[in-house]
């Protein structure tokens, strides 16, 4: 009898542990969800001005902020003073090429096409980082970098006995010879750009005559509304003004209507989230409050009042990616004041937020097997706050539940303790009651650009009255959804949102052409052959398998072009297709449709 259960036991206990693990697929961890994400030093504590301790934040795109359809480009301020003895100890020196590296990764992996640097001449740290920079920039295609001449480089770096224009005209000299020819360096018009800080402000300078000292012509954007008019003006772009005391609504407004108001000049606007230069050595104790991350909204929402997808920002400059001496860096993230908390009863995960939640993106489940290891179950929008655990096929075993709270672009993500959660569901698949379509359900968009279609929420089965949250999984990393709206009530009736797909990391970026070289992705795959690819969950389809009979052959010889190679003087790109989930949650079930996208 004992050998009969010992049997019966071995049977059952493989099976269940089968299913369980079947389900449950960790796509990421514990340790990932709230160990720091930024390039921020782990070291990097909070501080009384503001600034966010280093920790783990929304890596939402940027231009998710922004009106859908968006082309306008995102530019971080980027400050390179970091190390040296006469600035605040923030944990890294600006030198440092591994921190440069991961600067320059965590910007992209927020949706930035480049930085503009605050540069104070030649032969110093500061320029010996600006070259860090050049240089991490050029492994980026699409990532570029641009110099901002500082009124501070006249003043400290001049050549000897030279004028203030004297010395501008030889730094621009500098930077022609050195950064112009850089394939990342930034352009506009056919123009490598050239900002200033101040310049106008503290000298008198004839721009002619500084220009024509230059055999590449740049385009130079000035400060402020007054930049538009200046001598030699290709744009001009905004900046936080911390003394005003509707926190630079009524500057900001001012600026763009000046800018739209020239429509042949570009417009370079500015988002924030706040000013406090109280720990500068510096400072005058100029204060803009941040409000628990609504003022970094309110920047953004400036620009939506009056702008469009017929009616275009050039670009906008994040101010800044890390001063953090005036308490205006990003880099570490933005406090947005928000906790989480949740709870499970039966089959229900119930949380409640504690904060304002238009600073909140989304929420994500997880369900882990171990308490470590996570799975995505499902994205829920900001709004709602329950979830009916029976609308998944979650095998009878004990689970480990956890609600993160995913803050808006750069704000601070939140994830609740573990919760225990054994399903005791009657069914693990109630009936649907929704029918989610799209149409088109196929379409193909150049890098870059954006697609549009409209999904439709049908009843099934009587009115379907709570809301229904809208999302979508699948796109390749940099592309974006945004839908409008993010939540429809179909009731009785169907209920559409326009849905807009887009490149956000290079969204009006010229693409450069393609490096001949093996993706590091792929090569695993050539090791399987097809099968590589339908592991991944791509079913090749005819002219699929014709590309990757090439590219098997090429990689046999790991030769420098890859399936997706580019041949001499082209500058094309092989199309890649996806399968994009669109996903309608509710606090009860959950419906999906597919499409293919084709991204050339």
């Amino acid at each position: 009898m004992l050998k009969f259960f010992t049997a019966l036991l071995l049977l059952v206990t493989p099976s269940f542990i089968s299913a369980t693990v079947t389900y449950v697929v960790p796509t990421t961890t514990l340790a990932a969800q709230t160990s720091n994400n930024t390039s921020a030093a782990n070291s990097f504590t909070t501080q009384t001005n503001g600034n966010l301790g280093a920790g783990n934040v929304s890596k939402v795109a940027v231009p998710s902020l922004l009106y859908s359809g968006t082309t306008t480009k995102v530019y971080a301020h980027l400050l390179l003073w970091f190390g040296q003895s006469n600035h605040m100890n923030v944990g890294y020196s600006s030198t440092d090429p591994a921190q440069v590296h991961l600067q320059v990764e965590d910007m992209i992996s927020r949706g930035i096409n480049g930085v503009v640097i605050d540069w104070y001449g030649p032969n110093n740290a500061i320029d010996q980082a600006t070259k860090l920079v050049m240089a991490e920039a050029e492994t980026h295609p699409g990532f570029t970098f641009a110099i901002m001449v500082d009124a501070g480089a006249i003043e400290w770096n001049s050549c000897a006995g030279c004028s203030p224009q004297q010395a501008l005209i030889s730094q621009l000299q500098y930077i022609e010879q050195t950064y112009f020819p850089s394939p990342a360096y930034m352009m506009e018009q056919g123009q490598p750009v050239v900002t200033n800080f101040s310049i106008n402000q503290d000298y008198t300078i004839d721009w002619n005559a500084v220009d024509a000292a230059l055999g590449t012509k740049p385009l130079f954007w000035f400060q402020n509304s007054g930049g538009f008019t200046a001598t030699l003006s290709g744009g001009a772009f905004a900046w936080v003004i911390p003394t005003t005391n509707d926190y630079g609504m009524a500057y900001l407004s001012n600026f763009y209507d000046t800018g739209i108001s020239l429509p042949s000049e570009q417009t370079v606007g500015a988002t924030y989230k706040g000013f406090n230069d109280t720990l500068a050595s510096w400072g005058s104790d100029r204060i803009m409050g941040q409000q628990c991350g609504q003022t970094w909204l309110q920047t953004f929402s400036e620009i939506n009042s009056l702008y469009s997808p017929g009616k275009q920002l050039s670009a906008f400059e994040l101010v800044t990616w890390n001063d953090y001496e005036e308490g205006t860096e990003i880099e570490s993230g933005i406090d947005n004041c928000f906790t989480l908390s949740a709870s499970v009863a039966g089959n229900s995960l119930q949380w409640t937020p504690n904060g304002s939640e238009s600073t909140i993106d989304h929420y994500t489940v997880y369900i882990s097997t171990d308490g470590q290891n996570l799975m995505s179950l499902t994205n829920m929008t900001a709004g709602l706050d329950s979830l009916n655990l029976c609308s998944f096929p979650i095998p009878a075993g004990d689970y480990t539940l956890f609600v993160q709270a995913v803050g808006k672009p750069s704000m601070a993500n939140h994830i609740t303790g573990a919760l225990s959660y054994s399903p005791t569901c009657v069914s693990a698949t109630p009936p649907s009651t929704i029918s989610l379509s799209a149409s088109p359900t196929s379409m193909t968009i150049p890098a870059g650009r954006s697609g549009n279609l409209t999904v439709t929420a049908t009843p099934q089965s009587g009115a379907f009255n709570g809301p229904l949250a809208l999302s979508c999984s699948g796109l390749p990393a940099g592309w974006s959804c945004a839908f409008s709206p993010a939540t429809v009530t179909p009731g009785s009736d169907p209920a559409s949102s326009a849905l807009t797909i887009s490149d956000a990391t290079r969204a009006g970026v010229i693409l450069p052409q393609r490096r001949k070289s093996v993706p590091t992705y792929a090569g695993w795959l050539f090791s399987l052959g097809v099968a590589g690819f339908a592991f991944v969950g791509f079913t090749p389809s005819r002219r699929w398998k014709r590309s990757l009979a090439i590219c098997a052959l090429i990689g046999l010889g790991l030769i420098a072009t890859s399936c997706g190679g580019i041949g001499a003087g082209s500058s094309a790109v092989t199309p890649t297709a996806y399968t994009v989930t669109i996903h309608g949650n509710s606090s009860s079930s959950q419906f999906s449709t597919t499409i293919a996208v084709t991204v050339e």
